[in-house]
């Protein structure tokens, strides 16, 4: 053997162990044929299957998850026939039954003519990448949930009433349909407070938001707290016939509750007092205006004597 022949063998086989050393997997098809010209040792130890058993693209593809298969395997072929470099996401599937999440980064190698001769690239194992990815998408879908929750009473918040109000409004401007607001707030919460303190102030929300979510029947039936001892609720497809049966289930349920109030008057009981409005909104007409109506009529329901609707 030549000294030339030597060294281009013993550069081989340097650059050889060098990437089967790696924990990147190696490997090389080839475009004519479709067949694994090469894949490095280290696939066996990942996925199980002997670098032998890797024959043809097709193992590649029957070896990967079926919901990843037709989107990578389209979008792999598309870019190597264009002769561009391209990298993919999916779980490859281990021989016991597992799925390992794998990112292909795939280099096109072109012959002088500009065919695709060759595609060569790495396999990596990116499963705890893909982990910390899903752990994080959790983690912030719990904090959205927790932005438009409200943290004392553990129902919807001021934000979230804003935007499901405005779906909704739009939708029943658009189909020219009835949509009701309740508006309701607790009597004499200061002096609740006054008398029984600042925590139990905090329990007796509590206790009235669960009562009021007992009031909530249908779907898009939607309960907030609207601020301070004021609770919402937004009533689609409602006409104030019906609303007003809503309003008058809500005062039933607080009173059934019995909740002590010593500093409510004769009674001692905590109540409340219900604002009630319907509209079907018109091309120029605004939430804001809407809800200041039901608000005002809350407030009529407080000038009325309270534990009443208006």
């Amino acid at each position: 053997m030549s000294d030339i022949s030597m060294e281009s063998a013993a550069s081989a086989t340097v650059y050889k162990t060098l990437l089967e050393s790696t924990k990147a997997i190696p490997w090389k098809i080839d475009w004519n044929t479709m067949q694994f010209a090469y894949i490095g040792p280290q696939i066996e130890p990942l996925l199980g299957w002997s670098p032998q058993s890797w024959v043809s693209v097709q193992d590649w593809v029957d070896r990967m998850h079926p919901d990843d298969r037709d989107k990578v395997v389209n979008f792999c072929v598309s870019q190597s026939k264009a002769g561009v470099d391209h990298e993919a996401d999916y779980r490859a599937m281990t021989k016991d039954g597992h799925y390992v999440w794998i990112r292909d980064v795939v280099h096109v190698v072109r012959k002088e003519n500009g065919e695709v001769d060759a595609l060569i690239g790495f396999m990596f194992d990116i499963s705890e990448r893909k982990q910390n990815e899903e752990k994080l998408a959790q983690l912030q879908k719990e904090l959205e949930a927790l932005s438009f929750k409200d943290g004392l009473t553990g129902v919807a918040n001021r934000r979230m009433f804003d935007a499901v109000l405005q779906t909704e409004w739009a939708q029943a401007r658009r189909n020219q349909e009835p949509l009701s607001l309740i508006i309701l707030d607790v009597d004499h919460f200061k002096q609740y407070n006054d008398c029984y303190g600042h925590l139990q102030g905090d329990e007796c929300l509590k206790r009235v938001a669960q009562t009021m979510a007992a009031s909530v029947q249908r779907p898009r039936d939607f309960l907030a707290r609207f601020g301070g001892e004021e609770f919402v609720i937004v009533l689609p497809e409602t006409d104030a016939g019906s609303a007003r049966k809503v309003a008058e289930r809500c005062l039933d349920l607080i009173a059934h509750a019995r909740i002590p109030h010593a500093g409510a008057g004769s009674g001692q009981i905590l109540s409340v007092s219900i604002g009630v409005g319907t509209t079907i909104p018109g091309p120029d007409d605004e939430p804001k205006a809407f809800i200041d109506q039901v608000d005002s009529q809350l407030y009529q329901a407080k000038r009325n004597g309270r534990n009443c609707i208006v």
